[in-house]
């Protein structure tokens, strides 16, 4: 019985440590370079968006009217054609928050401004029940989760891998 207790006690410990939150992924990974905006706060903002994302996965769901910059094709100067006011409120975001701090960092340095973070990225929007757009400018449930990993912490929506 005690062996049994202990044997409990040693797995809840293990999946408790697990699961990290949102938060701890992102100190994890990022350097905290760029500040975060929450959804909730984003959802009453009037910013350009920038999705750092790659384009599978910005077909399959991005926020209305992000523009897609990629991650791995990134190119300022696309940006820059795009975003002629340095001083515009920009926000990036990718699945978590992780490629998308890398890419504003890259805005930040070529002289944006008033650049943000999404913290938890697409996959907070989406679990705080705002809408996602398909292809087709349309509303769906459908969200990429980037791997199986990653996806645990998206709670809400339909998960794609492909």
């Amino acid at each position: 019985m005690k062996h049994f207790v202990l044997y409990i006690f040693i797995l809840y410990s293990t999946l408790s440590i697990a699961q990290e939150s949102i938060s701890e992924v992102l100190v994890k990974y990022n350097n905290e370079s760029i500040p975060y905006i929450h959804a909730q706060k984003l959802h009453h903002t009037n910013v350009i968006l920038l999705d750092a994302r790659e384009i599978e996965e910005y077909n399959v769901s991005h926020i209305k009217d992000a523009i897609y910059v990629g991650y791995k094709d990134f190119k300022i100067k696309d940006v820059e054609k795009e975003i002629k006011n340095k001083n515009e409120k920009v926000v990036v975001y990718c699945s978590l928050g992780v490629r998308s701090e890398d890419i504003a960092e890259k805005l930040k340095k070529a002289g944006y401004t008033n650049v943000y973070n999404l913290f938890g990225g697409i996959f907070e929007w989406k679990n705080n029940d705002y809408d996602v757009y398909n292809s087709s400018n349309k509303i769906t449930e459908n969200v990429h989760a980037f791997s199986e990993e990653w996806s645990k912490w998206l709670t809400k929506g339909q998960k794609v891998y492909e």
